[in-house]
């Protein structure tokens, strides 16, 4: 029976996607699990999109996540979530930070930031709404919104049983490891109601 589950995580550059993936993907890989990642970075600057495929099972044959196959879909802008939710199974999940980042196009007055964009994807999804950057804010760094929505996606897929503090510890630096296990426990919480995929 295949038992694999696939992660896509997106977002802009800048955002911290990757390290989430790769905090995910160490701590799969402790827990035995067979785990494939790919990276794919759009324009290489800060602002371009960036998604990471994570894919994890018994034995794992291809990183890559086709078009409806995702079993969840963690979203760190909210566009970005609308931009990739055909490669979500009919029966996956969104996790959908509530957050706005303006495309290139948009800073410069050419199209506007579309209306509506998290009732779109309610619409067409089982969809958990964050708003990582208030929670991130409330524990005192923006920066750790990617680790925050790292625990809602730890929630969401039912995978509380791993250790995540103790990966977090031998993958963030040794100064921001406390804010971190704060932002990933305040993730879980915020995503607490949900069901187990």
């Amino acid at each position: 029976m295949d038992n694999t589950k696939s992660i896509l995580l997106v977002g802009v550059g800048g955002q911290g996607t990757i390290l989430a993936s790769k905090v995910l993907s160490e701590g799969l890989v402790e827990a035995g699990y067979d785990v494939k990642m790919s990276e794919i970075h759009g324009m290489a600057q800060r602002g371009g999109s960036v998604s990471t495929q994570v894919r994890f099972g018994n034995k794992v044959f291809s990183p890559i996540i086709g078009k409806g196959e995702a079993d969840i879909l963690v979203s760190f802008e909210t566009m970005e979530a609308l931009s990739w939710l055909e490669y979500l199974k009919p029966d996956g999940k969104v996790v959908v930070n509530d957050y706005k980042i303006p495309s290139a196009p948009i800073l410069m007055g050419k199209e506007d930031y579309p209306e509506g964009v998290i009732d779109i994807i309610k619409d067409k999804a089982n969809t958990n709404i964050i708003d990582a950057a208030k929670i991130a804010e409330n524990l005192g760094n923006t920066k750790v919104m990617n680790i925050v929505l790292f625990g809602a996606l730890v929630k969401a897929m039912g995978l509380t049983d791993i250790d995540w503090e103790d990966v977090i510890r031998k993958t963030v630096k040794e100064k921001f490891v406390d804010i971190n296990i704060k932002a990933f426990n305040a993730g879980m919480n915020a995503i607490a109601e949900a069901s187990v995929l």
